[in-house]
């Protein structure tokens, strides 16, 4: 029995976070012999806003280094760069034809990144129509998405099904794949907004590439309370924080951590936390120096992801095509 096709996208601006690592990449790693894996760095999604040529490129070959040291393995996975594939635009034009204006403008990410911008470009409003041909582009079975995604990936089903309705059956439809709860990661400064790379504060963010000291740093200033009981409460959302991640690298139960660190305060377990923290990233650093020192096997390795599936990606938009009846 085949298994059954997913794919992720992850865009190459700024660097990865504990965020991202936790609410995805480490699942991404974690399922790679449950499925057939399709991973994509989508660059073109970074250009709605301006971009400079040349960082674009290097911060796209530094993503691909990043999650290759994460753990995504090429003897079973397939990573490339969305823009090796010429087929994800071409096939996000006919389904821009398919896409009303009225489900666009209720895109709640594009109200929030448009309402920080003084011009909002046409392809911020359009952009989830791109998403939506990344993911049909490869006849995906199954799409992990988290609580900020889960519109996106309707519009992608919403946009499967009417293709296939008015066109003739073309695409499969996917399906969400639910994160584990507790993967979801706050501001350390700020418990109350999703962790974010483009959050300008400095110790807004942890980064898979800060220093042991740095890490030490942005954990003992993290947010808490006064009362100083390491508890998992959901009324004190900054100590919650602390303890999912804690929770999510140590695998422990909530009450086996509640019990370890009961009566010994915030100090003892933000230090215990730090440990964990400096001991889970260590690999990952090591592997990445390994990498950048090898930046031919990188492109190797991209090219090789891409090579596999565009087939794929060429057949669906081929299809596609001629069932709009363009030839």
């Amino acid at each position: 029995m085949s298994k059954a096709r997913v794919f992720s996208g992850i865009q190459p601006t700024g660097g990865v976070h504990l965020g991202n690592y936790l609410g995805a990449i480490k699942q991404w790693v974690q399922a790679q012999d449950s499925y057939e894996n399709i991973f994509c760095i989508v660059n073109a999604h970074a250009i709605t806003i301006p971009k400079d040529p040349k960082e674009l490129r290097a911060q796209s070959l530094e993503m691909a280094t990043l999650l290759l040291a994460c753990g995504i393995d090429p003897a079973k996975s397939s990573l490339f760069i969305q823009s090796q594939i010429d087929e994800h635009g071409a096939l996000a034009w006919l389904l821009n034809c398919v896409a009303g204006m009225g489900e666009l403008n209720r895109m709640t990410q594009f109200k929030d990144k448009g309402a920080k911008q003084d011009q909002v470009s046409a392809g911020l409003f359009a952009y989830p129509v791109l998403m939506a041909a990344d993911i049909l582009l490869y006849q995906t079975n199954a799409v992990p998405v988290g609580e900020d995604q889960k519109q996106h990936l309707e519009l992608a089903r919403n946009l499967a099904q009417r293709f296939n309705r008015d066109f003739g059956a073309c695409f499969v439809v996917p399906e969400p794949l639910i994160a584990p709860s507790g993967a979801r990661v706050m501001g350390l400064d700020d418990p109350t907004i999703k962790m974010s790379k483009s959050h300008k504060a400095p110790l807004h963010a942890l980064f898979l590439l800060d220093t042991p000291d740095l890490i030490a740093k942005k954990i003992k200033k993290a947010t808490t309370d006064s009362l100083g009981v390491v508890a998992f409460d959901p009324t004190r959302a900054g100590l919650l924080n602390l303890l999912c991640i804690y929770e999510n690298l140590s695998g422990l139960s909530r009450e086996a951590i509640e019990n370890e660190f009961q009566g010994k305060g915030y100090g003892h377990f933000k230090n215990a936390l730090i440990e964990l923290l400096v001991a889970t990233l260590a690999p990952i650093q090591e592997n990445h120096q390994r990498l950048q020192a090898s930046p031919d096997y990188v492109t190797k390795v991209l090219n090789e992801g891409c090579a596999r599936v565009r087939p794929l990606a060429q057949a669906t938009y081929t299809k596609a095509k001629e069932l709009m009846g363009l030839v």
